[in-house]
């Protein structure tokens, strides 16, 4: 049986380490959805006879990696969605870019209007409020410079589609693989380097205070940062 990687769950949300490649909810593609691996995977493990309960409460980029939030009850689906709103959920993510232009602070917030192209599943990047176009905050520090790449660590303050590649991309620092956004050539396994390392927030029914970290893929340039 197929088995999610769970990095926390109680009766009312289960949190799982994303594997790049996975689709969070089903598209256009027909491809099966981790949402509905992870309703068939709940109804085999609890050995639950009606439907399953499960609802997206955020999500990732199908070739990014890391921390994806399901709710369990529309209780806490509910108060998930509107701690997302206002902003109540703390995220941080992982990036391995293509080094940048050198003279761009190592620390900084970016701060832009990014408008989607839905046919074309691509983000444009405006420095000026611009018709349909919706802002977009995020703050980076450059982590550490490897040999041929740069690690990132970004906290997010929007959640914009495609808002950390886009955004990085305009400062001249592409994503490793996101040849969508600027990188020289794609990975083998079609993933990008970007992980959603952590999500810290106030249980919506418990309240207590919740901090759960992904491991990056077992891949060597995630490992070399580890």
């Amino acid at each position: 049986m197929w088995k999610p990687e769970i990095l926390w769950e109680d009766n009312h949300l289960m949190i799982v380490n994303k594997a790049c490649g996975d689709l969070v909810q089903g598209d256009k593609t027909g491809d099966e959805s981790l949402l509905d691996k992870i309703k068939a995977f709940i109804k085999i493990r609890d050995n639950k006879s009606g439907n399953v309960y499960l609802g997206l409460v955020h999500r990732l980029d199908r070739p990014t990696s890391g921390v994806v939030i399901f709710a369990k009850t529309s209780k806490a689906l509910g108060r998930m969605n509107q701690m997302f709103k206002n902003r109540e959920v703390d995220k941080i993510y992982w990036a391995i870019t293509e080094p940048a232009n050198p003279n761009i602070p190592e620390k900084a917030t970016l701060e832009h209007y990014l408008k989607k192209n839905s046919k074309k599943n691509f983000v444009s990047v405006y420095h000026q409020p611009t018709k349909d176009a919706k802002k977009a905050i995020l703050h980076y520090e450059l982590k550490q410079k490897l040999n041929h790449f740069w690690w990132y660590e970004i906290r997010l303050e929007t959640g914009r589609s495609h808002q950390i590649r886009a955004q990085l991309a305009s400062i001249g620092a592409s994503i490793k693989g996101d040849l969508k956004y600027g990188a020289s050539r794609s990975n083998r396994d079609g993933g990008i380097h970007l992980h959603a390392r952590s999500a810290a927030f106030i249980h919506p029914v418990s309240k207590e205070k919740i901090l759960v970290e992904a491991p990056p893929p077992e891949e060597t340039l995630w490992q070399a940062i580890l």
